[in-house]
Formats: structure tokens, sequence, C-alpha cells
């Protein structure tokens, strides 16, 4: 039975593109007029390969009777060096300039930052400076610290570059949007503004054109799960047109004709493939390299951190709806990692089956107050997921430890909790509540040495198809989050990825499992080497 792939096999193989009023050759004729300075070609003409060609045919070809283009959206994602700035800048041109101008349009490179904004607009000056016909007619302004801005005296139409770092463009009306690497936006509000400010106006373009990026959670993954849904089948719009090099199931990195497949450009000297072939020879050596080589080379989207802990094929495997009367039977133990600044706090239930499977449940907090920044500033839509039930708003800018207390004193009366693991440095008071009352409560110091089993322990569980989880996606995306560096010892150490990054519910899981792990050795706070002992004073 053939698998369904996201490849775009008709940028390659001839098939027919509709152009039933030929304004897909209309635009390929303005783009091959257009001059470039690193162009070879005579008069430095701009080079356009076959496959760009077919891109944009298929882009501007396809009609709805009354004239309008068809596809409103592309979702470009290429390795680096298939000169997609250039395409990217070509087109806006046609969009400025071209075949495709409209009166008083606005085109807009969007990126990260200015200086990443600023290269897509730098490419489309240069294009307009090599021909004196477009330099009488435009009016260029690249100063350092002020908006630049290409200015078209034919109807008004302007090209500007803004970024997801400044102010959101609210007020604008876009027709035509470059969104460059799109997965290193900081935030939705440059998109949301820039979109909703297009449906004003007919006819608008965005193209977004990226190399693959990270995780499950934020814009530009779900950009990029929609494009992969409409490549699928799976998603029916038209208007969408989705262009994916990527790797498909079974492909091997290090593999050269894969190597041709993801990268279009080889076959016409771009990117270069004595330099492919050199990057590829260190990440044969090195992993953080080979994952570097894949998302950027390659153009894998990784679901995870550079160095993952945990195999996530046999995660996501291991979902289960398991019955919540049936782990009222099992012996259960708990693992809390506080927040230091109030950021987040997770709660997690692991709970020991008789043939050794362990089920994860979590519990996660977040203050309420200012979640919006929190939401951008994390990347990932934490109102969304307190909507669904999957994370608690604490009222106020930080997390209430009387209703963290509560959950865990729940959970108590619900389950057969034997433990209750706490790092003592932030919980000294909630732990000596808990222990006045009776309940199990131990110490979990986060030190290297006990940390270090911990991760150990819960990396076994995972990745030894032990783990059982209703596919909860805060607790995914939290170990997914995770970079692993290992001791000579054979320890394992859990980091964020980035200073961004919440691994707050890897943390307490590994201290769940390593409390539940020694439970299972008939090892005890009493007789452990590495425990911090029953909670006293």
């Amino acid at each position: 039975m053939s698998t369904k792939s996201t490849y775009p096999t008709w940028v390659t193989d001839n098939s027919p593109i509709p152009d039933p009023m030929g304004f897909g050759e209309r635009a390929v004729e303005f783009l091959r007029r257009l001059r470039h300075p690193a162009s070879t070609a005579p008069k430095r003409a701009f080079q356009l390969a076959p496959w760009q060609e077919r891109i944009v045919r298929r882009i501007y070809g396809p009609r709805k009777p009354d004239g309008s283009r068809i596809v409103k959206q592309v979702f470009l994602m290429i390795p680096r060096g298939n000169r997609k700035t250039s395409l990217a800048a070509a087109l806006a041109l046609l969009h400025l300039l071209g075949p495709e101008r409209v009166a008083a349009g606005q085109i807009i490179f969007a990126a990260s930052d200015r200086e990443q904004a600023g290269i897509g607009f730098r490419e489309a000056a240069e294009i307009v400076r090599q021909d004196k016909r477009l330099e009488g007619v435009t009016k260029i302004y690249d100063a350092h610290n002020a908006p630049k801005t290409i200015k078209s005296a034919l109807d008004g139409s302007s090209l500007k570059s803004v970024s997801s770092d400044g102010r959101a463009q609210h007020g604008t009306t876009p027709t035509f949007v470059l969104a460059d690497e799109i997965h290193t936006w900081r935030g939705n509000d440059l998109w949301e503004a820039l979109q909703s400010g297009m449906v004003k106006r007919a006819g608008g373009l965005t193209v977004i054109a990226t190399t693959a990026g990270r995780g499950n959670e934020g814009l530009a993954a779900d950009l990029y799960n929609y494009a992969r849904g409409v490549a699928l089948g799976q998603i029916e719009n038209e208007e969408v047109l989705p262009i994916l090099f990527e790797p498909e199931e079974g492909d091997q990195w290090d593999d050269e004709e894969v190597w041709h497949k993801v990268n279009p450009g080889l076959p016409y000297g771009f990117p270069d493939l004595d330099g492919l072939r050199s990057v590829a020879k260190k990440a044969a050596d090195s992993p953080s390299e080979r994952y570097s080589f894949e998302q950027y080379n390659l153009n894998r989207w990784f679901a995870n951190s550079r160095d993952p802990l945990f195999d996530f094929a046999t995660y996501d495997a291991r979902q289960f709806d398991d019955d919540p009367a049936d782990l009222e039977t099992l012996p259960c133990w708990l693992g809390v990692d506080l927040s230091r600044s109030g950021d987040l706090t997770a709660v997690v239930a692991a709970f020991q089956h008789p043939d050794g499977q362990v089920t994860l449940k979590p519990t996660f907090f977040v203050p309420g107050e200012d979640l919006k920044a929190r939401s951008d500033r994390d990347g990932v839509p934490y109102q969304e997921w307190a909507d669904k039930g999957l994370i608690r708003l604490c009222a106020g800018p930080i997390i209430s430890e009387e209703d963290v207390e509560d959950e865990i004193r729940e959970l108590c009366a619900t389950y057969d909790v034997r433990e209750i693991g706490f790092d003592p440095h932030l919980a000294q008071r909630i732990m000596q509540r808990l222990y006045d009352d009776g309940l199990p409560v131990v110490e979990v110091r986060q030190g290297p040495l006990t940390m270090g089993a911990a991760g150990a322990d819960l990396e076994r569980i995972v990745n030894g198809k032990l783990i059982r989880h209703d596919g909860h996606p805060i607790l995914r995306h939290h170990l997914a989050s995770v970079v692993a560096v290992r001791t000579d010892s054979g320890l394992v150490k859990m980091h964020k990825g980035k200073k961004t990054d919440r691994i707050d519910g890897a943390v307490a899981a590994a201290m769940a499992v390593y409390r539940l792990t020694l439970g299972q050795s008939n090892m005890s706070a009493y007789n452990d080497p590495n425990s911090g002992g029953l909670f006293t004073f």
C-alpha cells in the first residue's frame, strides 16, 4: 500500500499547469526581463531555473472564471542555499512594478527582526538598481535607522520591510506579503495584523518562504501542519499552495539522492554539492551537527530539541485512554516542580502497572495575568490550552501555592499516593503543611546526581516502550524541549534548548518516575544513598 507524500512532484515532472488566461506566462516573462547583480547570464538577466519557473506558473496561472487568482497563500519550505530570497524578491517586484501590481499596492517584506527583513529588501533594491527603466520610476529609501522602502511612481505602490520584533502593522492593507523564515518569528501579532489587513483588498497574496523549524507549537508549526494537511489531501483548500521540499519517511540523511530531491537547485549549482558533502562529513561524527544538517540543509522539521533525550515515535505510539477508575487501584508517585519566578508549575503523577508499564498524568499551572505576552515569549498557546482544560490559570502575576497544594491533596485523596517528591529549595512551606497532615512528602533535590539518575530512569521508561499517557500536548512539548547531555558515568543532564523553552513537566515526570523506580527496587527514602530522605525538621 502506497503512503501519501507531501513532496511537490509537480515542480519537476513537467505535468501541465493550467494557465487559461496567460497570467502565468505573463509573470514568467516579467521575471526573465529583470536583472540581478549576481547573474552570470548575458546582460545580468535574472536567472529563473526550470523548477522556479514552474512554481511561478503554479501560483499565477490557475484562475477563476472572473480572472481572479486562485492561490492566496503559498507555503514554500525549502533548504538553505536554494535562492528563495532572490525568487521572493522578484515576486515582490512583480507586484510592485509588474503586471500583478494594483494602484497604491502595499508590498511587505516581513521577518523576525530588522536585519533579516532587510535581506529581502536589499535583494529587491539591487534588482531595481540593475535596470535604469525600473530605477527611473522608483525611489529607494535604505537609511540605516529609518524604514526601508521602495516607492513606485507608476501608481503609488510601495514595498517596505517590517519585523516581528517591532510594532504590529495594524492599519496596513497589504497586497503582497513575504513572510520570511517564519519559524523564527516571536509571537503572532505581526502575522495577525498583516492577514487581517490583507482581506480588505481583493487579490492579496502571502508567500511564506522558510526553512524547516522545530517544535509542534506556535505560529510556524500551525502553518506548517496546515500546509502538510493540504499537501496530503486531508484538508481541501485550493487557495493554499504547499510546496514542501522535505524528506519522506525512510529517506536517509546521508543519501545524496535525498539531497538532490529536497534541494531542487542542486542540478543548477546551488547550493554547492561539495559544500554539502563537507558539512555531512562533520555531521556523521556529531549528533548536534547532524540535527543542524537535517534541519537546515535537508529541511526536516523536528518536533523536538536538537539533542533529544526521548524517542518521540515511540512516545507518540504509547498514547492510551486509561480508565481513571483503574488508576485508582495502582500505586502512584507524584513529582512536583515548583516555579522559581512564577512562570510555570508542574505536578506529574506516575502510576505503576503490574506489568512494569507507567502511566503519566500531568497538571500544569500558569499565572493568568499578562497571558498574551507570556504566550508570545514562550511561543505556545496558553489561552487555548486553558480553554481546553489543559492548564490551570492562577489569578494574578504569580502561581498560587494554595492552588498547587489543593491539587496535591486532591490527588492524594483520589489515588494510592506513595510519595510526593519536592525539591525543598522552593517548597519548604508547602512541604511542611503536607507533612504535618501525614502526607508522604520526600525530598528530591534537583542536583546533578539525583536528577541525572532521574533523567536516565525517565528515558528508560519512554524509550523502552513502558510509558503510557493520554497525549497531553503540554507534557509532550516539555519533553520535546529537553536537551540531553550525558556524563561519562552514564547520568543524564536535562537542559532547555533555549531560554524561553519550558521543561517543567519533564522535570516533574523524571522526579516521579525516579521515586517510583526506587520504590519498585525496594529502596526507600531511608536507604537510598542519593535521596534527601523523608522530609524532616
